[in-house]
């Protein structure tokens, strides 16, 4: 990565944050908001490692846009057969909890996900349904702190933990490692109500795309099963004409945009 394209990734960043700003709400917000793009389409592969060692291959598209009130996010499995056809809605609501809906063929309907089936495996996966929409996450949901300034392996970065103000969200807080220059979340350590850390998010890889500094790589870890899940994108695409028929609950049952 050459300087100047890094100098253009992480100027959105710091532009989002007054000058001299260290107030942990705003470094978040600035994270999460650090990539301006109205929509996103990307097809990755997801491994999933169980704890003998034995792996599970996935392939998913995603589609993401920002929508009239918040985003709104589309991820369809197409393979393999056993989970073929599955396809997962969120809908952001401003200042409350997202609208999420799953589809699995087999059952054939849809299904709402509930605020308490929010610790529930995506999927089968190390992610949560909570963890899917987390990079999304509303900012005013949480109480963040500046814990201190620390180096992660080459990175200089914030280290801010978000408490949930909702006493029922999975988690009791999420601490985050976010680059100080580019606003890249490099590390999430997530912990359960008894404060045990349980899982742990990594950025493995970065590249630029379409003068965006992007995650190509990232690891979710469940420490006390052994697992983890690696989802590793193959095609990415920022601005890509999206239809809002895509974010329907009709969709997500056909598969068709109407």
């Amino acid at each position: 990565m050459t300087g100047k394209k890094l100098a253009g990734a992480a100027a959105l960043f710091l532009a989002a944050l007054s000058a001299g700003a260290q107030n942990a709400e705003e470094i978040i917000r600035a994270s999460r908001n650090r990539i301006e793009a109205d929509t996103t389409y990307t097809l990755s592969t997801m491994i999933l490692k169980a704890k003998n060692g034995s792996e599970t291959r996935r392939v998913i598209e995603q589609f993401s846009s920002d929508g009239p009130d918040g985003d709104r996010l589309m991820i369809v499995f197409r393979e393999p057969r056993s989970v073929a056809g599955t396809r997962f809605l969120t809908i952001e609501n401003p200042g409350a909890g997202d609208d999420r809906w799953i589809f699995q063929p087999a059952r054939g309907r849809e299904q709402r996900i509930a605020a308490m089936d929010g610790s529930k495996s995506f999927v089968g996966t190390d992610f949560s349904n909570d963890d899917i929409s987390s990079a999304s996450r509303n900012a005013d949901l949480d109480t963040h702190s500046l814990l201190r300034e620390e180096s992660l392996g080459e990175y200089s970065c914030y280290v801010i933990q978000s408490a949930p103000r909702d006493s029922s969200y999975q988690y009791s807080r999420m601490v985050q490692w976010i680059d100080k220059t580019t606003g890249v979340c490099h590390k999430i350590e997530l912990y359960d109500k008894g404060n045990v850390l349980v899982k742990t998010m990594e950025t493995l890889s970065l590249e630029m795309k379409d003068g965006r500094l992007t995650a190509m790589q990232t690891r979710m870890t469940t420490h006390a099963a052994g697992t983890s899940t690696l989802i590793m994108v193959d095609d990415i695409r920022y601005n890509a004409r999206i239809p809002d028929g895509v974010f329907t609950r009709e969709f997500l049952v056909t598969g068709r945009p109407r």
